[in-house]
């Protein structure tokens, strides 16, 4: 029999290799997460299972054996969480710090995992790892049983509607492979599954460490009559997952190579499409059809779920990036206020009233917490009252936004419902949330047109209205400057009124107190106040600490150009303690008033005030005079 030549040989290898590709192309993708608590042994678990799947390569095995050996936390064995843990710092301290990501697949399934930290205060990458998982594998160590990362980690997996969950009972070896342990242990889990939503859960009994029912089936565990965790990952049914949805496509960029082409591109979110479906973009509403949906230099007659395109449209209309194209007869809400579920992820707390950058997607727009319904006992899933979020609460909220802007519930499509919170001078991300739904009232509530308008009143006025913003420490003169100002203004025919910080404090205010939650609140109700009062046409004068530059930030933004002005009042700490008119300084330094500014709690110079007063060297004439002269030059018509 003839040989196969060297081109044969090659072309068979070579259409083998592509059988395997088309092969592995088709395999249904699952992506999966572990989390739990520290040292429940995740890292191990993940290291074990592509150890023994045959599915690392054996110059990793050997670098493995060698790593293992210069740590020594298994004494001569191997150390299957150095697989995962790559960071030095990791490996240091023998916990995982980050995020660890690991591709690999059977002739069953393709799958990502996300290993995530165990530590509370990395909460925020467990919620990074959990938001694309369709399975989360909640570890709990045998021998400690349920704890409070379980919880937490537990209900963060149901708010980011993760529907199946395998409870995997690890190092079963230290407590003897105990039948009556295990059922406890889910027993115990039972009890904390009331409180949350998930579809399914399936205990299995495990040791990482020695390999029990992770691939093979524990002879020490033949009670166990369930399936193995890889056994389970590659059966679970995630296609009611995965459904059909109306089309949902997020505007990337306008694309636009020259004068004759004006297409839209972005990944299809959701749903399918194809050219001549009519489609609606939001949140404008405008309606067209798919002309072409491009893919390179290819036209393609579908568009699916994933897949970056191209697309045109069969008319112009107004498209830019963070506008969402959907099915004209299916559109999603669009509104500016929604509820939601938030974890709040940075060390700095979060305040009702604060204004951050929201990021759902494509979009960007600025937002601010308006409500902080409940937050969760993450012990006893109770709902507490709250004015403002610490690192790694777990609250009800409603926010506010500028804009309004297209999106779904979260359980609806985790694309659409899903956002980050953004500091807006640090670009630190402080939150992540889960919308649930829209505010009705976003819909029902309207501005009221009025006959009588704000030129009107400033026409009678004989001036136009502004605020100005007095601000610096207590004891700065602010009140005193301001009272002046105004008897002078008033003397001269302005109309003017004085917000000061005292007087608020006995009626609009009165129910607040000097805590950081407070004083934003406090900051939040006053600048509603003078812009009703500026439109009335009204020069307003406001004598209030405002320490805070985000709450100075938040007051202005509610104004348009050139009807906020800021008046930062200069005075050294030690003059102002020094002439302490009030006695608050000294109650201050005896701890009798906590939160006091420029003791214990900071005061935010402003970076770009309108007006700087120096009191250490100016009279309160002078002050004054330069506070007038900046007003009448502002509001002269």
């Amino acid at each position: 029999m003839d040989q196969p030549t060297v081109k044969e040989h090659h072309k068979d290898i070579q259409a083998q290799v592509d059988a395997y590709i088309e092969t592995q192309s088709q395999l249904e993708l699952l992506r999966f997460i572990t989390c739990g608590s520290v040292d429940d042994g995740k890292s191990t678990l993940i290291g074990r299972m592509l150890y023994e799947a045959q599915l690392i390569f054996e110059d990793q095995v050997t670098s493995l054996q060698n790593d293992s050996k210069k740590v020594g936390t298994q004494g001569g064995d191997i150390d299957f969480a150095l697989l995962v843990d790559g960071l030095a710092a990791e490996r240091e301290q023998g916990i995982t710090i980050d995020v660890a990501y690991r591709f690999f697949n059977t002739d069953r399934r393709k799958f990502i995992v996300a290993d995530t930290p165990g530590h509370e205060q990395y909460t925020r990458n467990m919620v990074t790892g959990a938001s694309t998982a369709d399975v989360a594998i909640i570890l709990v160590d045998a021998s400690q049983g349920i704890l409070t990362q379980t919880r937490r980690h537990s209900f963060i997996a149901s708010l980011l509607g993760i529907e199946h969950v395998v409870l995997a009972v690890n190092k079963m070896d230290l407590v003897d492979y105990s039948e009556s342990r295990f059922n406890q242990i889910c027993e115990d889990y039972n009890t904390l599954r009331k409180h949350l939503a998930f579809k399914s859960v399936t205990p299995i009994p495990l040791s990482a460490l020695k390999g029990d029912n992770v691939i093979d089936r524990s002879k020490p565990m033949g009670w166990y009559q369930g399936p193995t965790l890889l056994g389970f990952l590659e059966t679970v049914d995630i296609r009611e997952r995965l459904n059909q949805h109306a089309f949902r496509f997020p505007v990337q960029w306008v694309n636009r190579p020259n004068a004759d082409f004006r297409g839209f591109s972005g990944t299809v979110l959701a749903g399918s499409v194809q050219p001549g479906d009519s489609i609606r973009a939001l949140p404008s509403g405008q309606l067209a059809k798919i002309d072409q949906i491009v893919l390179s230099t290819q036209e393609l007659d579908r568009a699916v779920t994933d897949q970056a395109v191209t697309l045109t449209l069969d008319r112009e209309i107004d498209l830019s990036r963070g506008d969402l194209i959907v099915s004209a007869d299916a559109p999603c809400e669009v509104s500016d206020q929604f509820e939601a579920e938030l974890v709040w992820m940075d060390n700095e707390p979060g305040y009702i009233g604060r204004r951050y950058a929201l990021q759902l997607g494509t979009t960007q727009v600025n937002a601010s917490l308006s409500d902080i319904r409940f937050k969760y006992d993450i012990n006893t899933f109770e709902q507490l009252p709250g004015r403002d979020l610490a690192l790694n609460e777990i609250a009800t909220v409603q926010i506010n936004l500028d804009a309004e802007i297209p999106f779904e519930a979260y359980t609806d499509c985790s694309g659409l419902g899903a956002f980050v919170l953004i500091d807006r001078y640090s670009n630190a991300t402080v939150a992540a949330g889960m919308i649930r739904f829209a505010l009705r009232r976003a819909s029902n509530v309207h501005r009221q047109a009025l006959s009588v308008d704000r030129p009107a009143r400033e026409k009678l006025a004989g001036h136009q209205g502004r605020v100005a913003w007095l601000t610096g420490l207590s004891g700065s003169g602010k009140s005193t400057i301001a009272s002046a100002a105004e008897k002078i203004l008033h003397e001269q025919g302005y109309r003017t009124y004085i917000l000061d910080g005292d007087n608020v404090r006995h009626g609009l205010s009165k129910d607040l107190g000097f805590t950081v939650a407070d004083r934003v609140e406090n900051i939040r109700r006053i600048a509603e106040v003078a812009k009703l009062m500026m439109d009335a046409g009204i020069i307003v004068l406001t004598a209030f600490i405002s320490p805070f530059r985000a709450e100075r930030d938040m007051a202005k933004s509610l104004f348009e150009e050139g009807d906020f002005l800021e008046i930062f009042v200069d005075t050294p700490l030690a003059v102002a303690e020094e002439r302490d008119p009030k006695g608050l300084y000294k109650k201050a330094r005896s701890g009798q008033l906590p939160n006091f500014t420029g003791i214990d709690s900071d005061y935010e110079v402003p970076v770009s005030a309108d007006l700087i007063i120096d009191t250490e060297d100016q009279t309160v004439d002078d002050s004054a005079k330069d506070l007038i002269e900046l007003i009448t030059r502002n509001v002269q018509e």
